[in-house]
């Protein structure tokens, strides 16, 4: 072998091992080069709208939706709102993006702001009032794409929402509060929201509010029909039952109390007047107190709550305490006649006046005599003694409206609180 294809050989290896070797640094700068947007879209970007659902089939884009509670809390009667922290997801999926070359895992992580040029759902918190997005210590969302090109968002936020509240059996009531869910400008015939079949909600079992127990949570569908078509809409409810304990302690047994205390007045003697009527007006301005404090954290419906059936019987009780003892004082002061003006004496005559008191001790003397002589006392002389004057027996008759009282008036309102709550002893 000559010298020249010597070199010759070693002229076509050094080249072949160039090509190979550019080709592999091609190929690790294409692996290592960073994800572009424009690496998703189809070769001819103009076929992607992003105005337009990805629809298959020329069927509706289906949108499963999957809701993490994670709290509930600041339940405000008065403005008829909640806050709820939550977890949002959101996966549908979209044929017309390409996957990126050499996807070996199972999902890549895309950037979020990418969601700005890609279809993506336009739910929107149908009942809330104000939406927070966290930022803490990053802003909390991400975007996933699948293998089989379905796209998740995930997103945490914090909601303030409307609850529609009816307090008629208050403090007894069940409160249902929603979390919906609505499309806002694709009507069911370009997308239809739907729950996530495996696990479509979560809720924290450790959830704790002070004077509601969440009992219940399930999710439901809300669809509405509106004068621009169906559009597609879903709901998670949450069953709170108010706590009674707090009502019973602070609103039921010191409003009993009171009642009670004012019928202490049937045990005072009827002339006792300021200490019966003092007792009945504080008894009845403590009871008012009571009942507008019962009120303070609701707003001022124009129907009767079960607390103010209850409030109003008890100040009736308490009024007509007050009203018993007028009865007591009107029947005490019909028999308390002026007596008659004594005729003013006429001035006695010397010679009369010696008359008078000569007859008084003859009178005097002989009735000593007969006591003395006969053995017996003078009570026994006597006939029999005389009836009740008309001040007694309307004394008689006002401690007997007294003594009804203290019977009648516990016996009644026992009565009524029995059936006050055999009534609402099926909410309890």
């Amino acid at each position: 072998m000559s010298m020249d294809e010597t070199h010759g050989g070693s002229m076509v290896s050094a080249i072949l091992f160039s090509i190979v070797l550019l080709l592999l640094l091609g190929r690790t700068a294409d692996a290592q080069r960073s994800l572009e947007f424009f690496d998703l879209l189809p070769e001819d970007p103009k076929l992607y709208d992003k105005m337009r659902p990805p629809k298959k089939d020329g069927q509706a884009t289906i949108v499963y939706f999957h809701v993490t509670v994670m709290g509930l809390d600041s339940i405000d009667e008065n403005s008829m709102t909640y806050a709820a922290d939550i977890f949002f997801a959101q996966t549908w999926k979209d044929n017309r993006l390409r996957l990126p070359e050499n996807m070996t895992s199972e999902y890549r992580l895309l950037e979020v702001d990418w969601l700005k040029n890609m279809w993506r759902p336009d739910s929107f918190f149908k009942n809330a009032k104000s939406v927070t997005f966290q930022t803490m210590t990053i802003p909390n969302h991400y975007l996933w794409l699948y293998k089989d090109k379905t796209i998740l968002y995930m997103v945490k936020l914090t909601l303030k929402l409307s609850c529609a509240m009816n307090f008629l059996i208050y403090p007894h009531d069940t409160q249902e509060c929603k979390l919906q869910m609505e499309s806002l400008s694709h009507t069911t015939d370009e997308m239809i929201f739907q729950w996530d079949p495996d696990v479509p909600l979560v809720v924290d079992e450790n959830i704790e509010l002070p004077q509601l127990q969440l009992v219940k949570n399930y999710t439901a569908d809300c669809t509405q029909v509106y004068s621009t078509g169906n559009f597609t809409c879903l709901e998670v409810v949450f069953v709170l039952k108010r706590r009674l304990g707090y009502y019973l302690f602070h609103t039921y047994v010191p409003t009993c109390l009171i009642v009670i205390m004012s019928w202490v007045s049937f045990w005072i003697k009827p002339e006792a007047a300021p200490a019966r009527v003092t007792l009945g007006v504080t008894s009845l301005l403590t009871l008012s107190t009571q009942h507008a404090k019962s009120q303070a954290s609701l707003p001022p419906v124009s129907y009767l709550k079960a607390v103010d059936a209850f409030m109003s019987v008890c100040t009736v009780f308490v009024f007509m305490a007050l009203m018993e003892y007028c009865l007591v004082n009107i029947v005490l002061g019909d028999s308390d006649t002026p007596p008659k003006p004594a005729s003013p004496p006429q001035p006695p005559s010397s010679s009369g006046t010696d008359a008078a008191k000569l007859d008084k001790i003859f009178d005097i003397a002989t009735k000593e005599n007969t006591i003395l002589l006969s053995g017996r006392s003078q009570k026994s002389t006597t006939g029999p003694p005389p009836g009740p004057t008309p001040a007694q027996r309307a004394r008689m008759r006002a401690l007997n409206i007294d003594r009804v009282s203290r019977v009648f008036f516990p016996f009644l309102f026992a009565v009524l609180n029995v059936t006050y709550w055999i009534m609402f002893a099926e909410y309890i």
